[in-house]
This record gives C-alpha cells, structure tokens and sequence, in this order.
C-alpha cells in the first residue's frame, strides 16, 4: 500500500478539489490516497485539525512536483483561498458588532478555531481587506470600517 500506483500525476492539476483518504502518518506529515488513485503528502505544518488514518476528506492539489510526487492541503490554494477567509472575516465581524479581537498577533489555534484557516492565511486575507479599506488593524483586533 506504501507504494505508488503510478510515477507520473495523471490527469491532475494544481488547484484541483480532489477526495483524499488519509494514510499513514510521517514525519512529515500525512499520506493521503487521492481519488483512489495516487499516493500525495499532507504536511504537518499545513494540517489545523485531527486526521486519523482511513478517514475521508476533501483536499485540493498544491502542487505537482517535478520528482512525480504530489503535495496536498485541505485548503483551497491561492487566492482564491483568501477571498472565501476574507467573506468569513467579514460575516464574523458583522455578526460581533464590528470588532473581534483577533490580531495578527494572536496565536494560530485561536485563528483557527475562529476561521478554520491558518495564521498565514488570516494575515493575507486582513491586509487584503485593510488594503481594500474594509476594516482597520487595531493592537486588539480587527475593526469593520462603517
């Protein structure tokens, strides 16, 4: 089962929704059968949440590497990736008054547990949003700009 059932990633692109069956645990994070096809790598340091070994989930393509192996995350890649965190941001805010105090200082399980994103991530979608003069970055948190 450690084995790839082929050399070359046939047929995926990079951004692609994919289901992803999580196989063994590795140092470097996680084994994931795409489409009941190929072997891709989940890294630890991209993973913010429990994954258990036969568990089912949707993942996307991260990349196609040049050695034929994939890299996998359960997030969607790019851009894309941050507008979907930036309407997120902008819902919670609404639904707080305006203000939450999560900073770009906060810890990363605290953005995850709010957002479901990582703390990379959180800060490309609030300086996407400051930037649009949506909200204001305060030492505290984060401000709806009326």
């Amino acid at each position: 089962m450690d084995k790839l059932p082929e050399k070359q990633p046939n047929g995926f692109q990079e951004g692609q929704s994919v289901e992803l069956v999580i196989g063994d645990r590795t140092e470097l994070g996680y084994k994931a059968m795409i489409n009941n096809s190929q072997w891709g790598m989940l890294y630890k340091n991209e993973v913010f949440q429990p994954l258990r070994k036969g568990q089912h989930i949707k993942g996307f393509i991260k990349k196609l590497r040049d050695d034929g192996k994939i890299d996998l995350c359960l997030q969607k890649p790019g851009y894309e990736k941050v507008d979907e965190v930036s309407e997120k941001i902008i819902d919670t805010l609404k639904a707080a008054g305006g203000f939450v105090s999560v900073s770009d200082k906060s810890p990363p399980e605290i953005i995850y547990s709010l957002f479901g994103v990582s703390k990379k991530t959180y800060k490309k979608a609030i300086g996407a949003l400051y930037k649009r003069r949506i909200i204001l970055i305060e030492n505290k948190g984060i401000k709806l700009i009326q």
